[in-house]
């Protein structure tokens, strides 16, 4: 039951947005329609700060609030039948394929346990952050976000400052680490349906990965020697504080196989061609993409039947973190509709000059441009709705994008994945991780503090890249 409850919430939390949006004449709205996902956004930035237990036990009626206030209006204005129409097509046809990729993920990765005596030392930490940049690429960030942040903050138990390991886990392993392939985050995932092959991202943006992850590594490695260096960083001795002497190892290593299946199954979704198709309350289901869901859904029941217990209570594995997710991206998905509308009608739109900034006065394309206005959306809009809307802006067609227009796809990739980890809510994981450490104890930085720490850090870093690859 627990396992159904949080699929429908997973389902719930990925709905409506872009095949809805598809549907809206966004030139024709105005800028209102974008009020309760304006509301939204500041209640997660404002009331966990203001009124934290009130926030934590009732979040989910908050946002359930806001959707309202954008779902009445619109089933008002735009009628009950094409609303539900519009439902079934997001459902089926592009939102429940990347929620169950991400439960699939979370439950097989929360289903192996790393032993071992971890005592957090400045190069542990580095080489953890290191192995999830790699790994991220290859079993997605969610996948490589679930694996390593308990053996993480489990190794780093005793010592005062901890807040800082997350955030920078969050910069690498939960965003930048995902860069290079289309299992690693949904926006790739999203242009490898649409057609760029799967190994593009690897051949055109691994200079500005490698320079983005390497970069943050000296600066982990030097702040958290600073820390280390501080009288009195280690509340608890070592003992205690690595949870004793143990061998290191795997636990649940069955479940590494079923890694192995889910990246089958995404490969098997993209090269497999079928005009077998299913009509379902007018949207086409296409065998490939039936038969990778499908398939997913069974790892899940599979990793849950033949995970030990002992293992998902080493792991402290719950569907606390998941459901969090799925509650609040319910209502981001649902009030964002009619902004990635007003996005879509391009230059004719509320946000015209957003889409009129990323092309130059000779009508070309300018990388630099797309690399920031795409980021920046997809600091608070979720970047695999924005990937969408910059794609389409440049063109849409892949073979071009991946010949002529080359930089210009690798700005709106580089910026969809590298500026997820602007703030909590750029990437599910984000959000995941936040709520594993502070179930485990550590006092994470709220939203705006957490933009601090992501301006301070990361913005100049993409400054930097900007003038090196996108000018």
């Amino acid at each position: 039951m627990k396992l159904l409850r949080v699929a429908a919430l997973a389902a719930l939390a990925l709905l409506p947005g872009w095949a809805l949006a598809a549907d809206i004449d966004g030139s024709a709205l105005p800028v209102w329609w974008g009020v309760p996902f304006a509301g939204l956004l500041l209640s997660i930035a404002l009331v966990p700060l203001f009124a934290p237990i009130f926030w934590h036990h009732h979040f989910g009626k908050v946002t359930a609030g806001w959707a309202l206030a954008f779902l009445l209006p619109f089933a008002a204005h735009f009628g009950l039948g094409a609303a539900g129409v519009g439902l079934v097509h997001a459902l089926l046809a592009e939102y429940l394929p990347f929620v169950i990729l991400l439960l699939a993920l979370f439950t097989v990765a929360g289903g192996i346990y790393i032993r071992g005596s971890l005592r957090g030392t400045p190069a542990l930490n580095a080489g953890i952050l290191a192995t999830g940049a790699v790994l991220a690429s290859f079993m997605g960030t969610t996948g490589a976000s679930m694996l390593l942040i308990r053996p993480l903050i489990r190794a780093n138990e005793g010592r005062r400052h901890t807040a800082h390991i997350v955030v920078f886990f969050i910069f690498i392993v939960s965003n930048a680490g995902g860069s290079l392939t289309p299992l690693g985050d949904p926006p790739l995932f999203l242009g490898f349906l649409k057609g760029v092959d799967f190994f593009w991202t690897l051949r055109h943006i691994f200079p500005e990965t490698l320079f983005l992850v390497g970069c943050l590594l000296v600066l982990f490695f030097a702040l958290d020697s600073w820390f280390m260096r501080r009288p009195g960083e280690w509340a608890l001795p070592a003992a205690d504080a690595s949870g004793g002497a143990e061998r290191f190892g795997f636990d649940g290593k069955a479940n590494f196989a079923l890694l192995g299946v889910i990246v089958a199954l995404v490969l098997l979704s993209g090269f497999w061609k079928s005009q077998v198709a299913f009509d379902i309350a007018g949207t086409a289901v296409g065998l490939p993409g039936l038969v990778r869901d499908l398939g997913l859904l069974a790892v899940v029941w599979v990793s849950l039947r033949i995970t030990p217990l002992e293992v998902h209570q080493r792991n402290q594995f719950g569907w606390a973190p998941m459901a969090e997710v799925a509650k609040l991206f319910a209502g981001i998905f649902l009030t964002i509709i009619p902004v990635i509308a007003m996005l879509k009608a391009g230059v004719d739109g509320p946000f015209g000059a957003i889409v009129r900034a990323v092309t130059r006065a000779d009508g070309t394309p300018d990388p630099a441009m797309y690399f920031w206005a795409a980021g920046a959306l997809s600091s608070f809009l979720d970047n695999a709705p924005t990937y969408l809307v910059f794609f389409n802006t440049a063109g849409g067609d892949p073979q071009l994008l991946m010949t002529t227009l080359a930089p210009t796809l690798a700005a709106i990739s580089a910026g969809a994945v590298f500026m997820g980890a602007n703030t909590y809510i750029g990437n599910a994981p984000n959000l995941m991780v936040k709520a594993i450490a502070e179930d485990r104890g550590v006092k994470m930085p709220s939203f705006f503090g957490y933009m601090l720490w992501s301006g301070g850090i990361l913005l100049p870093l993409f400054a930097v890249m900007t003038w090196i690859w996108f000018l």
